[in-house]
């Protein structure tokens, strides 16, 4: 970082954190606050408390007591910062993306430590989950949430070791769908809104998250696992008996499907053998210019139904199955609540929009050294995961507003696939749908009834998005999101 980056930054640094005065108590702690988001933004080599108080002047103890022992407010911190996200980046193509990322430690001592998988070295090994919710407003994107993933035999099971850590006995295990869901809805009571959802098939493949997202009336598109069971034509349903059964031993549980119905199938067998989805024909987008060249993949959708907590069929819901075009044994399942008139462009655009959450995850370690802390403590790691985000967050205002190149126009694709970058998220015109909200429903009109939000406006497919079925050498361009440096 050069000298004139750190004159700009100084200013705007100190200005940007009196954003959080009010949740740090003492003004010992602002100045902490200060020192630690400091040496998170500079050059330091390792970026843990003894690297940075020694660059600071200050002892290592200070920093230590600040992340554990100093009274301040980081629930509270992490609401300004949300608020602050919804004030400032509010933007109608807004999408959110749920993720964990994992910390590779060694020993037992440190809170929420166990053999499990380990991301970031592509293997079980010993470390720390945790589960994150990033925000992605066009050129913006930044962390807007982290919490510890406490797992459940090895240590919510085991209370004296937990409170050795730090860890409070109201802290107990939660899936980590269940962290998702509740950063999300911390999320909305801040103000953010999200016209999408994304996530991978971790927390799609998880029906009772997906039926928390619909109360919401929040849209998403979900990677799903091949296992996921679904109807592709709704089954029916028995609310009552009929007269003569009612004089036959016990009577059985309404509402219940028919005996004699098509059984739900997995998603992969739906792919392999459904005539329903053979009727549809394959369509080329192009997802995005990656590294190796332009990312073509085919689509196909169809409407399915999914199981609720009770068995019975809800829908109808959107099933996208998309194939890489130079690898075709590589499938990927999307399921989405989106309205039948939200285009498939639409769904792919959020679906492979994933690959920001990942970015966050980089420029977050990479930059911000949200991997080198040393401290062991719960408290300790989830203070560290709030401080990260409010470092990310000015990171990405700063970028944005000094670093980041003029925002343009984009070209509107052409039917051939010719030259233009394809819509953006957040470009001129609208890709996604402005408002969010979901019209799921259970089948039949005498069926419980379900909360319900108005659904999206339906829109027309634009003729330069419409593919003709599987042309050997034509595809629609779908260019996503430009990396943001």
């Amino acid at each position: 970082m050069d000298t004139e980056t750190i004159l700009r930054i100084k200013p705007a640094l100190t200005q940007y954190l009196h954003e959080f005065d009010g949740c740090m108590g003492r003004v010992t702690n602002r100045r902490h606050l200060e020192t630690y988001v400091g040496g998170q933004l500079s050059d330091l080599q390792r970026k843990s408390i003894e690297p940075i108080a020694d660059a600071a002047g200050q002892p290592p103890r200070t920093l230590q007591q600040f992340l554990g022992l100093l009274r301040w407010d980081e629930a509270a911190v992490r609401d300004r910062l949300q608020r602050r996200v919804a004030r400032r980046h509010a933007h109608p193509h807004s999408v959110g993306i749920i993720d964990e990322t994992s910390f590779a430690k060694q020993g037992k001592h440190t809170a929420c430590v166990q053999r499990q998988w380990c991301g970031s070295r592509g293997k079980k090994d010993n470390c720390v989950v945790s589960v994150h919710l990033g925000y992605v407003a066009g050129d913006f994107h930044t962390l807007i949430d982290g919490d510890l993933f406490l797992p459940e035999k090895t240590w919510h099971g085991n209370r004296t070791r937990c409170r050795t850590a730090g860890i409070p006995d109201d802290i107990v295990y939660r899936a980590k769908w269940k962290i998702a869901l509740e950063q999300v809805q911390r999320a909305l009571g801040n103000g953010l809104r999200f016209s999408w959802l994304t996530f991978d098939e971790g927390y799609g493949g998880k029906p009772p998250f997906l039926r928390g997202l619909d109360s919401l009336g929040q849209n998403y598109v979900a990677e799903i696992p091949v296992s996921f069971v679904v109807w592709t034509k709704p089954p029916e349903v028995v609310y009552r008996e009929h007269a003569r059964d009612r004089q036959r031993g016990r009577p059985r549980k309404l509402p219940r499907l028919k005996v004699r119905n098509t059984p739900a199938c997995e998603v992969r067998q739906v792919l392999a053998h459904s005539p329903k989805l053979r009727r549809v024909p394959w369509t080329r987008y192009h997802v995005k210019d990656g590294e190796k060249g332009p990312m073509v993949w085919e689509a196909k959708c169809i409407p399915v139904w999914i199981k609720d907590e009770n068995g019975l069929p809800v829908g109808p819901y959107r099933l996208l199955i998309t194939r890489n075009v130079l690898k075709p044994e590589e499938v990927k399942f999307f399921l989405s609540n989106a309205p039948e008139g939200v285009p498939v462009e639409t769904l792919l655009l959020v679906a492979f929009s994933r690959w920001r959450i990942e970015r966050l995850f980089e420029d977050s370690k990479d930059e911000l050294g949200m991997d080198h802390f040393e401290v062991r403590r719960y408290l300790s790691i989830q203070r560290h995961l709030i401080l990260t985000c409010v470092s990310h967050l000015f990171l990405a205002e700063f970028r944005l507003d000094h670093g980041g190149k003029k925002r343009r126009r984009d070209d509107r694709p052409t039917a051939d696939g010719h030259k233009g970058t394809g819509p953006l998220v957040g470009s001129g015109w609208a890709v996604l749908p402005e408002s969010s909200g979901n019209g799921r429903r259970a089948i039949d009109v005498n069926a419980t009834a379900q909360r319900r939000r108005p659904p999206l406006p339906p829109q027309a497919n634009d003729p330069a998005f419409r593919g003709d079925g599987c042309l050997p050498q034509g595809h629609t361009p779908l260019s996503l999101v430009k990396k943001v440096a």
